[in-house]
């Protein structure tokens, strides 16, 4: 759980990027996706792991996670670009409803009614973030493909919880980036660009510590947390955005705003308790913490 909730923390940091680089959602992701994988392919050097692939059906299936990962990144940036950060990370927020749906497929499991209850929790909170419905179009196109987003997600984290059974989190992060940035590179000339120094330096932080980081931390997680409950915990991450955009842009969020986050954020210490009784005794947490 605390694996997961520094990659959530991460991942709050990644939308304002959105609006810090100029650059177009695809080139954007393409950036992100090479200078993750540079670092990844750093750190499995130097912890000595094989990069070889059990079968061809694996490889096909890494193959298709990575360009579910493309298009969920390209998705997300372009819905903050037309619209708001806020607009793009409470839509993709919707993820949990479409984990909650479809996990029991995924894993035979059963739907239970606390995630059910925790992801309606983090819905209303999300509503209740939302200023105002009465949208312009560019906030309903940046709604249209935030949910988009965060459908694609959800599929990536149920592929990804059923993976690192077979590979290791950094290897599965690895191979994701390298298709994604595979997949998004032909598109680099058919689009028209100009990258400047700072560019290539927020690009760096997000591909190295917003993705490789992240991403290889949310895996982890999933080793010993279910997908529903990891999928509530990312409700926290359109609030660490809009606390983000209080320190760096000034604004300063409203009562309901207020309101939101702070429901969201309790669903969300709801699902972190859920899973203590899970791994052991009720002191297990803390006496790993201490460890």
């Amino acid at each position: 759980m605390i694996e997961i909730h520094c990659a959530v923390f991460l991942f709050g940091l990644a939308g304002l990027f959105g609006k810090f680089l100029s650059l177009p959602p695809l080139l954007i992701v393409l950036g992100r996706t090479v200078f993750a994988s540079i670092c990844l392919i750093l750190i499995i050097a130097c912890h000595k792991k094989s990069l070889t692939i059990k079968s061809g059906r694996d490889f096909k299936i890494l193959a298709a996670m990575g360009i579910i990962l493309s298009i969920h990144w390209v998705t997300f940036f372009h819905s903050i670009q037309v619209s708001t950060v806020a607009v793009g990370l409470l839509t993709f927020s919707t993820y949990p409803f479409f984990v909650t749906i479809l996990e029991p497929y995924f894993f035979k499991e059963k739907l239970t009614f606390f995630s059910v209850c925790l992801a309606v929790l983090v819905c209303i909170g999300v509503a209740l973030i939302i200023p105002s419905f009465s949208f312009s179009n560019n906030i309903t196109q940046g709604i249209s493909w935030g949910i988009l987003s965060g459908f694609t997600f959800a599929v990536l984290s149920l592929l990804n919880r059923k993976y690192v059974q077979t590979y290791s989190p950094l290897i599965i992060t690895f191979f994701q980036n390298s298709f994604a940035a595979v997949v998004l590179f032909p598109f680099l000339f058919f689009e028209e660009w100009e990258i400047h120094t700072g560019d290539i330096f927020f690009l760096m932080v997000l591909g190295i510590f917003c993705t490789a980081l992240a991403h290889t931390l949310f895996i982890s997680g999933l080793m010993h947390v279910k997908a529903q409950i990891a999928s509530i915990v990312a409700g926290l991450e359109p609030v660490y955005g809009i606390i983000f955009a209080l320190i760096l842009f000034g604004e300063v969020p409203s009562l309901r705003t207020l309101s939101g986050g702070v429901l969201i954020m309790g669903t969300a210490v709801l699902a972190t308790l859920k899973q203590v009784p899970r791994v052991g005794s009720k002191n297990y947490l803390w006496k790993q913490i201490l460890k």
